[in-house]
């Protein structure tokens, strides 16, 4: 491991009051030294992030089952999410986003649905970012308290952690999309934006962070947004979704890293 990969580990075990490993114990093999782990439960503390006790009963009603166990959907998304993980962590990377081709297909819940599954997994934190700026209703369906948000945050009008709330879900972080704003295009091709997505996804070292982002044939946003992405999740709705909407999206995401489509509302 280099000297500038030991220093970061270095850093963030201090920060996260993660004891650092006895001699001899650092990973030596190729893949594991590219991405650095330490095997041990994160209980992580919020002091400067807003908590919000969401009402678990309620979210049963806007099809987030991956917060409950022992059944068929929770399952699905437990593969998927070992799936995803399992990619990103090959590829050293960390960062997803969720798009479809048009709206309400189920791309926002299908995103707090693996967020939330995968911040069951032990080792790891998750930050699920509401990226739409027409339509955002990550905090709606959560039912948090929405006071600022992302679109806040690149209007310089507050700063990430002044955003950002756990929902009562250990190791799972929110930022709400923030007011809507009609010239979102514009304002994500802004240098603001790269430094601002660069400190989401680099700040913590065992974070994972999925974007909820508009649909591709109804926003500019997200292809702006794939430049940051490190894997792109296609919604697709059965009975729905049409073969000439998907094949525009092919086209508008040529060369993107799209790893996978997810089928959403299929009936037995």
């Amino acid at each position: 491991m280099s000297k500038l990969k030991k220093a970061l580990e270095k850093a963030r075990l201090s920060r996260e009051g993660i004891p650092e490993p006895e001699t001899g114990a650092e990973k030596t093999t190729e893949d594991e030294e590219f991405h650095p782990r330490v095997s041990c439960e994160i209980n992580p503390i919020y002091v400067h992030t807003k908590i919000q006790n969401i009402d678990y009963r309620k979210l049963v009603d806007q099809r987030i089952i991956s917060i409950h166990h022992c059944n068929a959907v929770s399952d699905c998304f437990k593969l998927l999410r070992t799936q995803v993980l399992s990619l990103l962590r090959e590829q050293g990377n960390n960062c997803i986003l969720i798009t479809s081709a048009n709206r309400r297909e189920g791309r926002t819940t299908t995103a707090i649905n693996l967020a939330v599954s995968m911040a069951q997994q032990l080792d790891n934190t998750v930050l699920l970012v509401d990226s739409d700026f027409k339509e955002p209703a990550i905090h709606r369906i959560l039912g948090l308290s929405m006071e600022q948000g992302l679109s806040d945050c690149l209007l310089g009008k507050a700063t990430i952690e002044e955003t950002l709330i756990n929902p009562g879900i250990n190791r799972l972080v929110v930022l709400p999309g923030g007011r809507p704003i009609p010239n979102s295009a514009e304002i994500l091709g802004s240098p603001r934006t790269e430094t601002i997505f660069r400190e989401l996804k680099e700040r913590y070292g065992d974070r994972y962070v999925i974007f909820d982002s508009p649909p591709l044939l109804a926003s500019a946003d997200s292809l702006i947004l794939s430049d940051y992405a490190d894997a792109i999740l296609l919604v697709v709705e059965a009975e729905r979704t049409t073969k000439n909407d998907l094949l525009r999206t092919r086209d508008l995401l040529g060369g993107k890293p799209v790893i996978g489509t997810i089928f959403t509302k299929v009936r037995q």
